[in-house]
């Protein structure tokens, strides 16, 4: 079939990286095909959630949700990622020795194809479509091919499905060769099932001196490639047939040029319990066309026939059930961790962001569930206020403590718990907190043991320095008095300290080196704003939150004082990246090269696709979910200025289309001729285009974008009024049987924001051809057909000026000034 359907069955979609993919494409009912849908109506429309829709056979009752005797019981669940891919095979022709490429076989007719092999030792094909070769001792199992092929500027590609164990023998494989005449002269990938590695190996008299061994991995190592170009022969693995890892690199052997090749799949074993290896998709070049989660698996009957009809939608849907967010600075609390090198957790976080009248705070890390900061009363007077003025840029509230002498009045206590005590042990704790104060000598925050051997305590001195105070012995007898200069200033300030590295920032900057404090055990109690009954703070305090790692990440955590200002301005690609943290995406791919400064979205309230898709208007940018992995997509408004010939992913023939249901459109569906446009804290200007509202009547629209001057938002709305005040006529679908085309594979990759040219248009239409830009599709895959309509809008929109250039020289005609 011409197509790859495949089930994470339970897998987790944020992280991508370990789902095991299980093949389902037997069970697509081909007659009706795989349906998917996928980007935007038009350039002025944001993209969609992709769809994707099939009917799967259900007869054996394993894709029943619930059903224990499934083979995939547990994980028929709502959620299930799921991937499709179109498979294409290149067709034989010319005479040998031929191209490698050419060697194709789906192995799912149950019978060897004998113009292509001759097998041995049992070698099948099984009922669902794969190569199956026991691994039996004593015998080898291969399908061999003629010998009429050849590796030079060609490749070969295959998946491997199932690998044999060791069975308790001394030697197991299975390998794929490409044998030269010379016996023992051959390439090959070779699986060992006693060591379990993979080998990428260039075998001269039967052997190797020097061959690249990995450990195997089932997902990392799906599919196996041997491929050569330029005088160099690459050994490659994937874990989906499309993104290709290079294993091993190697000068082409001569023979390779004039060596007619055999291809071997092989399988054996020399004792032990009997296995076997499964390969499939040999010659399969994969073009991705969905990823996402299946809703739902509703299970119908026609008779005794059961089907399961599925809907499945991409990674938009799953952003767009996230809950609103926290503030950035929240968020960046909550996110602000590493695996790379460092591992790192959020051990306790205490916004203290509850309303006023609270008498404690919570936890909101969720990890060792401390207890909460409860407020506590020492002496006479005094008072701390919950829901008063927060960090700036926030919209979160904090405390203010106005105690009525530095050791009467209140604070706040924690039990952080045993889990925490056991942990800070072993682990080094990092501290931060935000503080605003105009009075010194007091106490930010305090933490120590049970038994008061161990205690570190966070202070400002009588001049309003930093001071950190600590011992392993009993009260605190080791003083250590920082360069911050005077802190309390009356400003908020940002505060770190990583044990770690015995390292103090403020405000985002590294005061001193290695600090002679003494190290954490037991650590369980802590305080807020005062410690063990004294030096109670007067001021206000925020964001409190404790992280352990292993090893130094104070200046990674420094970085969160940026969030006072939302991080304005910072540019629009970083702004998508850190948004994407915030939800959990470890996959963003940036595409073009114009990104301007975009203000504050401190504030909390909002989702994470509200946030991104403000950027994405803000710009003139676009935003989607990959078709290909867990991630998302975003491509600056630059990306598409000035489309060339060279830019083109593929031209095709009027008469090449589905010729019945192109239209051509010139109508006011995108007319803009006056816009109003604002930003936060700016000024609200107006742009218009007085020959097309002299023609046409005024077409208004009204902008409010995040950019950090009024410059900026006058340009946006100019590129805006200058685009669309007469808006050309254009082809706004394109619908085209792509199976039968020979550029078929150029038809596959045109993605959103591609160019094509539909040239020899009737004599009827405007132009002898017409360049237009993919701004969304929707495809059915049935058998030998593969049906796409583009959705697409007129390239030229976005040609801007450039001196001198003959295409694009001439202002207001054939361009526009950039934004």
């Amino acid at each position: 079939m011409p197509i790859l359907v495949e089930m994470g069955w339970g897998g987790v979609v944020q992280m991508p990286w370990s789902i095991t993919w299980s093949d389902i494409t037997s069970r697509v009912d081909m007659v009706q095909g795989v349906t998917i849908s996928r980007g935007a109506s038009d350039e002025l429309s944001e993209t969609q959630p992709g769809t994707c829709t099939m009917t799967l056979d259900n007869q054996d009752g394993w894709l029943t949700p619930g059903n224990p005797d499934s083979r995939y019981a547990p994980w028929v669940r709502r959620n299930a990622p799921i991937r499709v891919s179109a498979l294409y095979y290149p067709t034989r022709t010319g005479a040998a020795p031929y191209p490698l490429a050419m060697l194709c076989d789906e192995f799912d007719d149950q019978r060897m194809n004998s113009t292509l092999w001759t097998s041995a030792g049992g070698a099948t094909e099984t009922a669902e479509g794969r190569l199956r070769l026991p691994a039996t001792a004593g015998v080898t199992a291969r399908y061999t091919s003629l010998r009429q092929w050849t590796l030079a500027g060609s490749q070969v590609a295959v998946k491997l499905v199932a690998v044999p164990a060791a069975g308790g023998s001394s030697s197991a494989y299975t390998s794929l060769s490409l044998v030269s005449v010379t016996s023992g002269t051959r390439l090959r990938w070779y699986f060992n099932a006693v060591t379990r590695d993979l080998r990428a190996v260039s075998d001269v008299g039967g052997s190797d001196g020097s061959p690249v061994i990995l450990p195997y991995k089932p997902i990392e190592h799906a599919w196996l490639r041997i491929r050569e170009t330029a005088g160099t022969v690459y050994w490659e693995t994937s874990s989906d047939g499309w993104d290709w890892v290079i294993r091993r690199s190697l000068s082409t052997p001569a023979w390779i040029g004039t060596d007619q090749t055999v291809v071997e799949l092989a399988s054996s074993r020399t004792g032990g319990t009997p296995g076997y290896a499964e390969w499939d998709y040999l010659g399969a070049q994969v073009r991705p066309r969905f990823w996402g989660v299946v809703g739902e698996w509703p299970v119908s009957w026609s008779g005794l026939q059961s089907s399961v009809s599925i809907s499945a939608t991409d990674l938009f849907k799953w952003l767009n059930k996230q809950p609103s967010m926290r503030s950035m600075l929240g968020m960046e609390v909550l996110t602000r961790d590493t695996l790379s090198g460092i591992y790192s957790w959020l051990a306790a976080y205490y916004p203290l962001s509850e309303e006023a009248g609270s008498t404690a705070a919570g936890d909101i890390a969720g990890y060792s569930n401390p207890g909460a900061l409860a407020v506590t009363q020492v002496g006479v007077g005094g008072s701390l206020e919950f829901g008063t003025d927060g960090v700036p840029e926030t919209g979160e509230t904090g405390v203010t403590m106005a105690p009525a002498s530095a050791t009467a009045g209140q604070y706040l206590v924690a039990d952080l718990g045993p889990q925490f005590a056991a942990d800070a042990s072993f682990w080094s704790p990092h501290y931060q907190i935000w503080f605003k104060t105009s009075t010194p000598d007091r106490v930010l925050l305090g933490i120590h043991d049970p038994a008061l051997d161990w205690q570190l305590v966070f202070a400002l001195n009588g001049s309003g320095v930093l001071t950190i105070e600590s011992t392993d012995t009993g009260p605190p007898t080791s003083l250590v008095t920082t360069s911050t200069g005077n802190l309390a200033n009356g400003v908020w300030h940002h505060f770190v300290f990583d044990q770690a590295h015995k390292r103090v920032y403020v405000d985002g900057v590294a005061y001193g080196g290695v600090l002679a404090v003494k190290g954490p055990l037991d650590y369980r109690t802590l305080y807020v704003g005062g410690y063990r009954g004294g030096r109670l703070f007067n001021g206000q305090i925020a964001q409190v939150a404790i992280h352990l790692a292993t090893g130094p990440l104070g200046a990674l955590y420094s970085q969160i004082y940026d969030a006072i200002t939302g991080f304005s301005p910072e540019s629009a690609d970083w702004r998508v990246e850190r948004l994407a943290r915030y939800a959990g995406l470890s996959s963003v791919t940036i595409l073009g090269s114009t990104h301007d400064p975009v203000a504050s979205q401190g504030p909390g309230g909002s989702t994470v696709v509200s946030r991104l898709r403000e950027v994405e208007s803000t710009e003139s940018g676009k935003l989607y979910a990959e078709r290909d992995y867990y991630g998302i997509a975003y491509q600056s408004r630059d990306l598409r200025y000035n489309p060339s010939p060279a830019d083109e992913v593929f031209t095709i023939s009027y008469a090449d289309t589905e010729t019945g249901s192109i239209e051509l459109s010139d109508d006011d569906q995108k007319l803009c001729n006056e816009v109003e446009a604002s930003r936060p804290n700016g000024a609200t200007q107006r742009v218009q285009a007085a020959e097309s509202i002299l023609a046409f009547g005024v077409y208004p629209e009204s902008m409010t974008l995040l950019k950090t001057s009024d410059l900026s938002v006058l340009d946006a709305a100019m590129w805006r009024v200058m685009r669309y005040a007469n808006p050309q006529p254009e082809l706004r679908e394109v619908p085209i049987e792509a199976y039968t085309m020979p550029n078929y594979l150029d038809i596959l990759d045109a993605d959103i924001s591609s160019y094509f040219t539909v040239y020899d248009l009737p004599d009827q239409a405007p132009a002898d051809e017409l360049r237009v830009t993919v701004e969304g599709y929707t495809e059915t895959i049935k058998e030998q057909s593969h049906h796409i309509q583009f959705r697409t809008s007129e390239s030229s929109t976005d040609s801007v000026w450039v001196i001198g250039d003959p295409v694009y020289g001439i202002l207001g005609v054939t361009s526009r000034l950039a934004y």
